[in-house]
C-alpha cells in the first residue's frame, strides 16, 4: 500500500508540473500576436521612428532656429510620435518634393502647414484639420497694387505648389504667376520690382513684413484654409494611428496651447 501510494504521488505531481509548462506555454504564445498587432498598426514606420517631411521656410509653423527645425508643426508632430511610442525624425526638404516624397515612402508622413484641397487629394491622404491657414497679398506701400481687385494684370509672386500659387494660377492665369522656392525669395523678388505683390500665408506674411521696412498686407485676405498632415495614399494603418493621436491632442487641448505659444491671440 505504502509502495502504491508514493508511485502515485509521483505521478500526481509529474501531472501537475506539465500543466504549470502547458499554462506557461500558452501564455508565452499570445506576446508575440500582440506585438505584430503593433507593427502592422505602423507598417510604414523604420525602426520606431516617425519620419516627417518639412519645408524649414514657413515661421511660425517651421523655421530654422539654430540648427534647429522648431515651430507650431514640429511641436504637434512631437506629441504625436510620443503617443505613438515612437521617435520623431524631422527632414527639412523643398515644399514642392513633400508628397512625392510621402508618396514614395521616403517619409512617413507631411507636415508643412498644408492644406487639403482637391488636387492634393488627388495624390494623399490627410489627417483631421488642425489648425486653419489664410492667404494674404503683400504689396509694397505706395504700390500699384492696393487691394484684390487691383491683382489682375499684375505679376504675382508665389511659393512654387503652395496653395497661393494654385489659387492665383487658377484666378488670374498661368502668365501672371512667378513661382519661386520660398517665400523668402518671392520678398524679394517684390522688394525689387520683379513682382507686383506676393500672396502667401498669413503667419509667415506678417513675419516677412516685420522683417522688411515697406511692406505690407492688405486688409481683406485671399482666402481661408484648413491645415493637414498628408500621407501615402492607402496608407491607413498610419494615417488612423496618427490622426487618433491627434485627435486626442486636440481634445486634450494641448494643440490649441502650442498655437497660442507661437501666435498669441
Amino acid at each position: 500500500m505504502k509502495k502504491s501510494f508514493k508511485i502515485l504521488a509521483v505521478v500526481l505531481a509529474l501531472v501537475l508540473v506539465g500543466t504549470v509548462f502547458a499554462a506557461c506555454g500558452k501564455k508565452a504564445e499570445k506576446e508575440p500576436e500582440s506585438k505584430s498587432n503593433t507593427e502592422t498598426s505602423l507598417k510604414t514606420v523604420t525602426n520606431g521612428k516617425l519620419t516627417m517631411a518639412t519645408e524649414s521656410t514657413f515661421p511660425p509653423y517651421e523655421y530654422m532656429e539654430g540648427k534647429d527645425i522648431v515651430g507650431i508643426d514640429v511641436e504637434i508632430a512631437q506629441l504625436i510620435a510620443k503617443k505613438l511610442g515612437l521617435e520623431l525624425v524631422v527632414v527639412d526638404t523643398e515644399f514642392k518634393s513633400i508628397i512625392p516624397g510621402v508618396q514614395s515612402g521616403k517619409y512617413d508622413m507631411g507636415m508643412a502647414g498644408m492644406t487639403v484641397d482637391a488636387e492634393r487629394l488627388k495624390d494623399a491622404d490627410f489627417s483631421s484639420s488642425y489648425a486653419k491657414g489664410v492667404q494674404v497679398v503683400i504689396v509694397k506701400d505706395g504700390g500699384a497694387v492696393n487691394s484684390i481687385d487691383d491683382i489682375k494684370g499684375k505679376k504675382i509672386g508665389v511659393q512654387e505648389a503652395t496653395t497661393g500659387d494654385i489659387y492665383a494660377s487658377d484666378d488670374f492665369g498661368e502668365d501672371a504667376v512667378i513661382r519661386y522656392e520660398n517665400g523668402a525669395v518671392a520678398i524679394e523678388a517684390l522688394k525689387s520690382g520683379k513682382v507686383d505683390c506676393v500672396i502667401i500665408d498669413k503667419e509667415p506674411a506678417k513675419s516677412f513684413v516685420a522683417a522688411n521696412e515697406g511692406l505690407k498686407i492688405l486688409d481683406t485676405s485671399y482666402a481661408d484654409e484648413d491645415y493637414a498632415i498628408c500621407f501615402k495614399k492607402g496608407n491607413a494603418e498610419l494615417k488612423n494611428a496618427v490622426d487618433k493621436a491627434l485627435v486626442e491632442l486636440i481634445n486634450e487641448g494641448e494643440v490649441k496651447k502650442i498655437i497660442d505659444k507661437y501666435i498669441p491671440a
